[in-house]
């Protein structure tokens, strides 16, 4: 069978890609702003605490109001907890303790500009460790934002020293980096429990280790406020990333993410008063340039789709043409069981859950 499907104007892959972009770059600077009253392990936990009680409501009021749906969103299953486990560990609980070091010791504005090293590293991870296609233009375009993060880490540089700030923020984008590419492999699954579930754990586990340490507790202003910055930053984010990688695949999600750091900086510049330096502009320039070869790639080719049967959301498209055997209501987009018959045709695509397949030299 051989078909064409035209791309849309507007991929959705890249609307939820640069939302939990603009979410999480917002949350930079105002995490910056509760530093210092702050232990960063305790400022962790608060903000992914945050996350994970705010989704869990939402969660909650959405399994009310669907109650009496046919179709209710795909949720985890035992062999996804390997994968969740793994993303939790690392871009839950050792991510957003690095970050709160950095920032202890970076300018936000410029630490929201090295943030943009999660989208590198998580391509590389990607590209090599788990087989997913890049061609030159995605390589020349990485290759920019690893200049500018270079750039960013040459000006933390002290007279005498080791720049810990920066060197610690690019910890914490290696660990969500390893995060983003477990949390692919369960991207199927119902993005606002995959989220609430890592806020609620790792929330716990940071803010059980503050408290272990000695560190106290904040007023109630401040933790509501870390807890508010949680929901969004890192709660609804996520949600929009997961679903960003269900459509995208891991790389391309993590190269429109590298937005997020322009939305911390131009808040940064703004509300705290941050004094860029040319460095910092150039840096900016070379990230600009690099983003922008993302966002201009086409990838188009005939492929085949080999059989399969999985379980996910979906609406009637070119690749969901099948029959069902129960009563349907005619509502999109559902999910149930469905089996993937084999299929030729070219169309624009991405690495999403349905184009995994090799490609020729």
């Amino acid at each position: 069978m051989n078909s064409v499907i035209k791309q849309p104007a507007i991929h959705k892959g890249v609307a939820y890609a640069l939302l939990a972009a603009a979410l999480f770059g917002a949350s930079t600077p105002f995490s910056k702003t509760l530093v210092s009253d702050l232990a960063p392990v305790a400022l962790a936990g608060l903000l992914y605490l945050g996350s994970g009680i705010g989704l869990l409501a939402c969660y909650l009021v959405r399994a009310l109001a669907q109650r009496e749906d046919q179709d209710k969103p795909v949720a985890l299953t035992a062999p996804d907890l390997p994968w969740l486990g793994g993303a939790i560990v690392a871009g839950g609980i050792a991510g957003p303790v690095l970050l709160m070091v950095g920032l202890t010791l970076t300018p936000a504005s410029a630490a929201s500009l090295l943030l943009n090293m999660e989208g590198v590293l998580t391509a590389m991870l990607a590209w090599f460790v788990f087989k997913e296609n890049f061609d030159r233009r995605i390589f020349i375009g990485m290759l920019l934002i690893v200049v500018a993060g270079a750039l960013l880490s040459w000006e933390q540089i002290p007279v005498l020293g080791v720049p810990w700030g920066a060197l610690a923020i690019i910890g914490a984008c290696l660990c969500w980096a390893i995060d983003n590419n477990l949390t692919r492999k369960v991207s199927a699954s119902d993005p606002l429990q995959i989220a609430g579930i890592k806020g609620m754990v790792a929330g716990a586990v940071n803010l059980s280790i503050a408290l272990a340490m000695g560190f106290l507790l904040p007023d109630t202003r401040t933790v509501l406020t870390a807890g508010l910055v949680g929901f969004f930053g890192y709660g609804l984010s996520l949600v929009m990333f997961v679903l960003a990688l269900r459509h995208l695949g891991t790389a391309r999600t993590g190269a429109y993410f590298s937005a997020a750091p322009f939305v911390g900086a131009a808040i940064s510049l703004v509300m705290l008063g941050d004094a860029p330096s040319p460095l910092f502009w150039a840096a900016a320039a070379l990230m600009g340039g690099g983003i922008w070869l993302h966002l201009t790639e086409t990838h188009e080719h005939g492929h085949a789709h080999a059989p399969m049967d999985h379980l996910h959301e979906h609406s009637h498209d070119s690749h969901h043409q099948h029959e069902h055997d129960f009563e349907w209501d005619g509502k999109e987009p559902h999910a149930h069981p469905h089996h993937h018959a084999p299929l030729e045709h070219a169309h624009p695509h991405y690495p999403d859950i349905h184009h995994r397949h090799d490609h020729q030299a």
